[in-house]
């Protein structure tokens, strides 16, 4: 394949050996560590196809850019660390003739420890991950950051990435913390806030998530991301709130 897989990674060690053993077809995987203290390093160093690089985090849109200027190959496949790409997707990639103007998008299916998720949002998101780096690359953002697509073409190809994410409810705690302190930081001086937006904006979240989106037909795991989608998005405008106070101080 003339594709490189680039994986993002820090302190993964109970997802990560899952995640390049679906990787092996490929000659050239990037592993962008930045800080592990666990066995991440060790795991991916099993991987003969494994490059690994430890550098440093600045957000995830510069950390993505930045991976896949290691690799060997144009083609850059974009998988997180606590994803795993299926067989089915796997032929695909190998036998696709990719146009250079296009970026492709894949099908997630998303567990929370091995109970897959059906609602919430969750399931079947179609998520741009492959492209070509002559031609486009990620945007800047620390959060939220996404491919640019201007004047490019889109398509979805077959087959699935199976996410991983959570296989705890501290997990659920201590990614809500981090996510809403890099919106801030992204954010601060650009967008405003206030108690009640963050107050409001929370609820929302719970309610779109728990009954829009039907969480409730996820039993007691939709309960738990409804309810991590209003904790989130509560902490990510409260911290922007003070965040733009502490600019005009």
């Amino acid at each position: 394949m003339n594709i490189s897989a680039v994986v993002l990674a820090k302190n993964n060690e109970k997802t990560i050996g899952n995640t390049l053993q679906s990787l092996t077809d490929f000659s050239d995987v990037v592993v962008y560590d930045n800080g592990s203290v666990d066995e991440t390093i060790n795991i991916a160093k099993s991987f003969p196809n494994v490059n690994l690089i430890e550098g440093e985090f600045r957000g995830f849109g510069w950390s993505k850019n930045k991976a896949a200027s290691y690799a060997k190959n144009d083609w850059i496949l974009i998988i997180d660390s606590d994803e795993v790409v299926d067989g089915e997707l796997l032929e695909v990639l190998k036998n696709k003739v990719l146009e250079k103007n296009c970026v492709y998008k894949l099908n997630f299916k998303a567990f929370y420890k091995d109970i897959q998720v059906k609602h919430c949002g969750w399931n079947n998101q179609k998520i741009k991950r492959l492209y070509n780096k002559t031609v486009t690359s990620y945007n800047s953002n620390d959060v939220h950051e996404d491919i640019i697509t201007d004047g490019l073409t889109m398509e979805v190809l077959a087959g699935n990435v199976e996410h991983y994410s959570y296989h705890s409810i501290s997990e659920f705690i201590i990614k809500a913390d981090r996510y809403s302190t890099l919106f801030a930081k992204n954010n601060a001086g650009k967008k405003k806030s206030s108690p009640s937006k963050a107050f409001f904006n929370g609820i929302y979240s719970f309610i779109r998530t728990y009954i829009f989106k039907q969480g409730f037909r996820d039993g007691y795991v939709g309960l738990i991301i409804a309810y991590s989608h209003m904790v989130t998005n509560f902490y990510k405008y409260i911290k922007l709130y003070e965040a733009n106070k502490e600019l005009t101080q």
